[in-house]
């Protein structure tokens, strides 16, 4: 029997498809990049990332679709897909928020959502509508980052510092005074605009079935709902997600 210390296999990288995910990822992590593979119909786009990766001794390859999606694991390539190094949300080491975080008018909470094509579409919006970072719960039904996430938020996650929370009800109610601390619900809360708009808001999204969870309910000082026709009773969390940021008022992040 070997004397040899264990050591856990490393997480396997990323399958990144997509022009934009690919895009995103060249300008903001291009150290993360292992190989790139593309079709002929992505030729034009991936000449500059070739040129990069060149630079860089990393690998790169024409291929057939039919090899693409056996690489990128999914017909849905988008004709392109970056290797890259695994991201995972960063665990914070207690419950604040870390003091150099980008201020942003919007932080989206994400807890128990267990689809990562809704938190790719919800970090999608959140870039969109100008957040700065996206805060994860530790609730272990919560989705981490993966390639269904990165390929459905469209480049978004590129865009935010995603962050894991151990203790999410304690992190908010450390938040109290300068962040406002919103939950959203499917009845019974507050319309959006009646929200005060004087000091950033956290907003909490739980899970679709459920909503948030008792004890981050507790935490948080008020409760939202976003009114509808009364018809069905509530959106996919990621609709509902995008409605709400802009009718609370985020704005548009522009390049410097």
């Amino acid at each position: 029997m070997s004397d040899a210390p264990f050591l856990p296999r490393p997480p396997e990288p990323n399958r990144i498809c997509g022009a934009a995910p690919v895009r995103a990822l060249f300008l903001r992590r291009p150290q993360a990049v292992l190989r790139l593979f593309y079709t002929e119909e992505r030729r034009r786009l991936a000449g500059p990332l070739c040129q990069h990766l060149a630079r860089t001794r990393r690998p790169y390859r024409e291929v057939p679709p039919a090899e693409l999606a056996r690489i990128a694991g999914t017909q849905h390539h988008g004709g392109i897909c970056a290797v890259a190094v695994a991201r995972f949300a960063a665990p914070l080491p207690g419950p604040a928020l870390p003091a150099g975080l980008p201020p942003a008018p919007l932080l989206p909470v994400l807890d128990g959502i267990g689809n990562p094509h809704n938190l790719g579409a919800i970090a999608r919006s959140a870039a969109f509508f100008g957040a700065r970072a996206l805060l994860l719960s530790g609730d272990p039904r919560q989705a981490d980052l993966s390639d269904a996430a990165f390929r459905t938020a469209e480049g978004g996650l590129e865009h935010l510092e995603v962050l894991r929370a151990r203790d999410l009800p304690a992190l908010l109610r450390g938040l109290r005074g300068r962040v406002l601390t919103l939950a959203a619900v499917a009845a019974g809360g507050a319309p959006p605009e009646a929200v005060p708009r004087d000091r950033p808001i956290a907003l909490v999204l739980g899970n679709e079935e459920q909503g948030p969870p008792p004890p981050t309910l507790e935490a948080c000082e008020a409760r939202l709902t976003l009114p509808g026709s009364g018809l069905v009773e509530s959106l996919n969390v990621a609709a509902a997600a995008a409605v709400l940021f802009h009718a609370l008022g985020a704005v548009p992040r522009r390049a410097a």
